[in-house]
């Protein structure tokens, strides 16, 4: 409960930031005839996430798209059964499953951005980094029927396990998050390097070790078992190429930054604000390693924003790729609490939390696909 207590204010500020958008695409939703809460429940990548819930993955029908059948085999498990499972326990339907999960996720993930920020630099920069958390551009995903807010709570533990030493429940927090997205190749990376590196300072042990080996079967185990599945090793890899997702260091990232450059007449906001986004995260990645950020938390950034950059599909889902690399927001909450005047720092988060809220409702009721 004492810990609770402690991140008590982070999580009632968090809480009143997404409240705020929530309320907004409620409103914004009831004047278009479309009940915003059942929007941020079904719409966008909650199809699947919910298909494999109720029907598993074998019952979920493929789709047919424009490279290729869509299938339920791109989508890590965790979430899905945590749906189900809420499904189950809860008389309510499963779009309505989902966002409980989310939402919970979403609390848990807030709690361990705090921990983090809190253990590292002081009390105000974690609770100021858990509100930047839920004021992101992207941050509408934090409250819809996504997997980034179960991903970011595991990764926030992971990454607090590790900081603290705790390397057998990094490594399990791990497995965890490398069931629940892709990039939990990302995370496992950055944990098993922390830990070889404990290891050769000869910091670590037999714990630390036992961690390092955990912590990538979480995301090699769905791949292998995908690789079962359809009959070849590289099954996983196959399935997301009706979505054409696959690294090409850069090269698509480059073509759309060109074309947003070359052809404004046809752009949309969307793609400027995640241009910005991924701009941004660049900068504060050099910032973080200036300000000397431990060795888990900067490789999870860089790995995390390499898989953004370097990704061949869908230009607008990078800045939601990057809604779990928490540690970027470290450095600006580190400059916010600097500044003298509460009511000051207040008015800035309250702005930027009117400010996420309505571009929230523009991606969720404006712009025509997904973010």
């Amino acid at each position: 409960m004492g810990a609770l207590r402690e991140a008590a204010p982070a999580l009632l500020a968090f809480t009143a930031v997404r409240v705020l958008g929530v309320l907004l695409l409620v409103v914004w939703g009831s004047r278009r005839g479309t009940p915003g809460l059942t929007r941020l429940g079904t719409l966008w990548d909650a199809f699947w996430y919910q298909g494999i819930a109720v029907h598993g993955y074998a019952g979920t029908a493929p789709v047919p798209g424009p490279h290729g059948l869509y299938e339920p085999y791109a989508f890590f498990p965790a979430y899905p059964a945590l749906i189900g499972a809420v499904h189950t326990v809860l008389p309510v339907p499963v779009h309505t499953a989902a966002l409980l999960v989310a939402w919970t996720a979403s609390l848990a993930a807030a709690w361990g951005i705090f921990a983090v920020g809190a253990h590292l630099y002081g009390h105000r920069v974690g609770v100021v980094a858990a509100v930047l958390w839920g004021v992101t551009p992207y941050a509408v995903v934090e409250s819809a029927a996504y997997s980034e807010q179960l991903f970011t709570a595991f990764a926030a533990w992971t990454c607090y396990a590790a900081l603290t030493r705790r390397w057998v429940w990094a490594g399990v927090l791990c497995l965890a998050a490398g069931l629940t997205r892709p990039t939990g190749i990302a995370l496992a990376g950055a944990v098993c390097t922390a830990a070889l590196w404990e290891l050769v300072r000869r910091r670590g042990g037999w714990h630390t070790a036992l961690g390092m080996v955990i912590a990538p079967l979480g995301f090699l185990g769905f791949l292998a078992w995908v690789g079962v599945v359809k009959g070849r090793w590289d099954g996983y890899f196959r399935v997301q190429d009706a979505w054409q997702s696959h690294f090409d260091f850069g090269r698509s990232t480059y073509q759309s930054l060109r074309d947003l450059l070359t052809q404004a007449d046809q752009v949309w906001l969307t793609q400027v604000v995640v241009a910005a986004v991924l701009a941004g995260s660049v900068v504060l990645l050099v910032v973080s390693v200036l300000q000397r950020q431990p060795l888990v938390l900067v490789l999870f950034s860089a790995a995390m924003l390499v898989l953004a950059l370097g990704d061949a599909a869908y230009f607008n889902s990078r800045a939601r790729f990057l809604l779990p690399a928490f540690g970027l927001l470290l450095p600006v909450a580190n400059g916010l609490v600097r500044v003298r005047s509460r009511s000051s720092l207040v008015l800035l988060l309250a702005s930027a939390a009117l400010l996420s809220a309505a571009y929230g409702g523009y991606v969720v009721f404006v712009y025509p696909d997904a973010p």
